[in-house]
């Protein structure tokens, strides 16, 4: 670890050396992966992942990670299919009360006080209450490793979108407006969030 005036410097396999891990504040803020599943047998589970992007637009592929194996993970490998739900600002403290260390038999939509809404092309559950979700089939789980190889305890999830519903609200002139849905966003430290406002838009052309 090295530092100066103006830079902080380290590598990660010798500690930051910082009160709080800086990694998940930098890459940051991340939308939020808020997943419903179910185990095949009747349990139903939500859980909200702080790893969650999308990767391709043909065919449409989002993803996430485990780290850990968590009832998520579990469900996702015995059915192969799992949703996505949006997170907004007024779902936040929902979305934070599902992320609570429970059984597998609890079903966190019944624990947050959300409404489980039957897919179209999926059996996983969707969020009622969310005003955009998507339902996906598995394509691959990947198990991460390091440079060197070794296995990390840590999953990801990618997964095909083979239903997009938007709450007509969002979209203006044709055009889904991400600002309108107030989405949540996590930053980083212990608790830190953030949403994304109208005010805070600016536009930006790729050259031609």
């Amino acid at each position: 670890m090295t530092a100066t005036a103006d830079i902080h410097s380290y590598q990660p396999r010798q500690g930051h050396g910082l009160p709080h891990d800086p990694f998940n504040a930098i890459v940051g803020p991340r939308p939020i992966g808020w997943i419903g599943s179910h185990d095949g047998a009747g349990h139903r589970n939500l859980a909200p992942y702080s790893f969650f992007n999308a990767f391709n637009y043909v065919p449409p592929i989002v993803g996430f990670a485990s780290i850990g194996a968590k009832d998520t993970l579990r469900n996702v490998q015995a059915t192969g299919e799992f949703t996505w739900n949006l997170v907004t600002r007024e779902l936040a403290e929902r979305m934070n009360a599902s992320c609570a260390a429970v059984p597998p038999e609890v079903d966190e939509f019944a624990l947050a006080g959300l409404t489980p809404l039957a897919s179209q092309q999926v059996t996983a559950p969707r969020v009622a209450e969310s005003p955009v979700s998507f339902e996906c089939r598995v394509t691959q789980i990947v198990q991460l490793t390091t440079a060197a190889g070794a296995t990390v305890p840590t999953w990801l999830v990618l997964g095909e979108v083979v239903a997009v519903h938007i709450a007509r609200r969002l979209l203006v002139n044709g055009v889904y407006d991400t600002a309108a849905a107030r989405p949540m966003l996590r930053g980083g430290g212990p608790a830190d969030y953030f949403e994304i406002a109208p005010e805070l838009r600016f536009q930006m052309h790729r050259p031609t």
